[in-house]
Formats: C-alpha cells, structure tokens, sequence
C-alpha cells in the first residue's frame, strides 16, 4: 500500500513558525554587529541631511513628507501579504533601516567608485551611458539583498517561508527608495539654482516616487528577498539547487535593475509624456509581472497551509468551510468585509476584520504547536457573537461578486492615476 503524497503546501510552507523574538535577540552576536551598521549608516545620512537642512530647509521637509506618503500604499499591500503570519514589527523596522540607513550609505559612495572604475577600464562614454545601469543595481542590489540576510542571522525563526522573505527583501527595498529618493530630489534642487525651492521636489516625486515607485526597489527587494528565503526554508531540497534559486534571484533583481537603469529606448520611442510612459511601462512590466507570479505561488502555498489546519478544526463556530476560502486571499477577504458592510454596516465590516484576525491568528498558533488557545478561540467567537447580534453570522464572499471586481476597480484607479500624471508631466514639460 503506498503512502498518500502530500499536499503541496504541506512540503514547501511553513512548519512550527517561531514565537515572537524577545530578549533573545540581544543575546546573539549578530544582533549587534546589525545594531552597529544601522547605526554607522545612520550617522552617515544624517550628515547628509544635515548639510541640507542648512541650505533647503523647506524642500527637506517637503521632500520627507512627499516620499514618506510612499510608505503608505506599500505597507498597506505587505500588511495584506503578511496576514496569515504577521512578521514581528521590530524585525520590520530593522529591514526598513537598513534599506533607508545601511543600503544608501553603503550605494551612495560605492555606486560612484564603480563609476569610475567602469569609466577608466572601459571609456568615459561607456561611464555615462551604461555607468548608472551597471554601477548603481551591482551595488544596491548586494546591499539590499544583505538586509535579508542580516534578518535571517538575527532571528532566523520569523523567516520560515519564500514569502517571508519577499516581505523582507520588499520592506528593505522601500526604506532604500525613500531615502534615496529624498536624497534624489535634494539634488535636484541644488542643480536648479534657485535656492529653497519645491518645484524641483514636486517634479521628483512625480517621476520617481509616484509612477518609477511602482516597480522600483521594492520590486527588486521581494526578488532577491524571495531567494533569501528558498535558501532558508527549502531544506529538503540540495544545498546546491537552494544556492542556484537565490542566486537566480539575486540576479534576477540585478538584471531587473539593470534594464531600469539602462539608456535602452531612452530615444526610442519619441518625446512627450505618452512616450515617457511607455518606456516606464516596458522597462518595469517584466519585473512586476516576474514578483507577481512568483508573491502569488508562495502567498498561495502559505494560505493552502494554513487553511488545512483551519479545516481539521471542523467547528464552524471557530471557522465555517466558506470562511476558510475567503481567508485565504487579500481580495477574498476584502470582498468579505464589504459584503458585511452592505448587509450590516460599518460595525459589521469591523468585526470581520477581527474575526478574519483572529482566525488567522489561531492557525498560527496551532503551527506552532501552542498548547494554551483560550484567548484566541475567545476572540473568534467575540467577534462571531457580534456578528450574529447585527445580523450577518458568517464572514463569506457572496456569490456572484468575487475579487474580480475588486481588481477592475484597481485597474480603473490605477489608469486615472497615470492619466493625471500624463497631464501633470505634460504640464511640466511646458512649463
């Protein structure tokens, strides 16, 4: 008789997550040369900030506000990646900072050594067409991808899935766009010449944070992020096809990179705002639609793996058949909390979020092996009560109105969001 295989989700998700890092993380060596770095890169981009603060007061404020807005949209998306087993905020942070702290400082001088490094073994003509392509992803990429890592050695027990690592490496890739992009617009002030000025902050931010933030560096982070984390969590697998994958990765975020960077169809499609489009949309859709593919695979083994054990539970008080599917995905659980506000209100929509919490919470919990769930299976039939009393016991997806209208309303927003910028451009450009 041959053994049942198992599930997909059951060989590559995660297994026994581990509990929240506390004191121990300064027990560890690691934890302190990562303390140091932050640290020493924070020294480093105050300096900077200092000497601006000094010449551009209010373009350095407007500056941090404007790419501070970036973090918004962006943590709203990892938080709906992470919401079956939320990485700890602490570790969080720690990534951020080292993208916006440890990357930058470690790039900003670096890039510019292979600069010229590339300009006396090469020429100079090949410096300034192919310098900003080859220099700046060769370094960045490393330094970035390091943030990873550095996470993995400090608590290597949070890291126990590939989408583990692709919100790492994301979240390390956003602290470096924004910093770098305020540093960015900054110049772009000093090299206008006409003082204290916003203009060149706004023109900045509209190119760089709001249409080239898209699919930048927080692409490129999850990319190299998601190698990270096969080489962490794959052990079944040979050491050596475990290297090839995050090698594979880490390349694949450099050559992402590299096309971004890259003076290929700098001429090519004419001027105007449409053909400046049009190159962002064929320099940046590979890598987007590359992290889409592969978020989607691990963000699927991850839920498959937690909604088994949601299944073995077989008490739809805790969690009903149909609540298990509409946990399993972000647009599946939106779709379930605006079913509840069109039934029942805003209270309503609430309660489901913190029911759809605390489910996935309990899942977590019963990875780990968590002997105690009184406070967990309180919190889920709370929330149920509640959602009795107004009349909407179940926290479903209604037939008929699945995600799909949720991803036609992003799109349409997202279309009306490029065609401002296409006039705000345009209006630039004329200016």
């Amino acid at each position: 008789m041959t053994a049942e295989p198992r599930l997909r989700s059951e060989r590559t998700a995660p297994v026994q997550p581990g509990a929240e890092p506390g004191l121990g993380l300064i027990r560890r060596p690691a934890f302190w040369i990562v303390v140091a770095l932050l640290a020493a890169g924070g020294v480093r981009m105050a300096l900077i900030a200092a000497h601006y603060a000094a010449t551009f007061p209010i373009a350095l404020l407007t500056a941090t506000l404007l790419f501070a807005l970036l973090a918004v949209p962006f943590s709203f998306v990892v938080a709906e990646l992470d919401f079956l087993e939320r990485e700890p905020p602490v570790l969080l942070a720690v990534a951020f900072a080292w993208g916006g702290l440890v990357a930058t400082s470690v790039s900003i001088p670096g890039s510019g050594a292979l600069d010229d490094i590339i300009a006396k073994l090469g020429s100079p003509g090949l410096a300034a067409d192919w310098g900003a392509a080859l220099a700046g992803p060769t370094v960045e990429e490393i330094a970035k991808t390091l943030g990873v890592v550095a996470i993995v050695l400090i608590a290597r027990a949070q890291v126990n899935s590939v989408l583990d690592g692709v919100v790492y490496g994301a979240v390390v890739g956003l602290g470096f766009q924004i910093i770098e992009d305020i540093v960015y617009a900054m110049s772009a002030v000093a090299l206008a010449g006409r003082g204290d000025t916003v203009e060149p902050v706004f023109t900045t931010f509209l190119l760089r944070g709001f249409l080239s933030g898209v699919w930048s560096h927080t692409l490129f982070g999850a990319l190299a992020g998601a190698g990270i984390g096969y080489l962490v969590v794959r052990g079944e697998r040979p050491r050596r096809t475990r290297i090839g994958a995050a090698t594979l990765a880490v390349l694949g975020a450099w050559a992402s990179h590299v096309l971004w960077n890259s003076p290929l169809l700098r001429d090519g499609l004419g001027n105007g705002a449409v053909a400046l489009l049009a190159v962002l949309v064929l320099k940046g859709l590979p890598p987007l639609v590359l992290i889409w593919l592969l978020v989607r695979s691990a963000h699927d083994r991850e839920a498959d793996y937690y909604a088994a054990i949601l299944v073995e539970l077989n008490d739809p008080e805790l969690i009903t058949p149909s609540e298990v599917e509409a946990l399993k995905t972000g647009s599946r659980r939106a779709s379930a909390r605006s079913h509840a506000r069109a039934r029942a209100g805003w209270r309503a929509r609430g309660a489901v979020r913190r029911l759809q919490h605390a489910q996935a919470r309990l899942a977590v919990e019963l990875s780990r092996g968590t002997t105690d769930l009184t406070r967990w299976h309180h919190e889920v039939r709370r929330q149920r009560h509640l959602l009795v009393n107004l009349g909407h016991p179940e926290a479903l997806v209604p037939e008929g109105k699945g995600p799909w209208r949720r991803t036609a309303s992003a799109v349409f927003s997202t279309a009306l969001a490029v065609a401002v910028l296409w006039a705000l451009i345009s209006s630039l450009g004329g200016a």
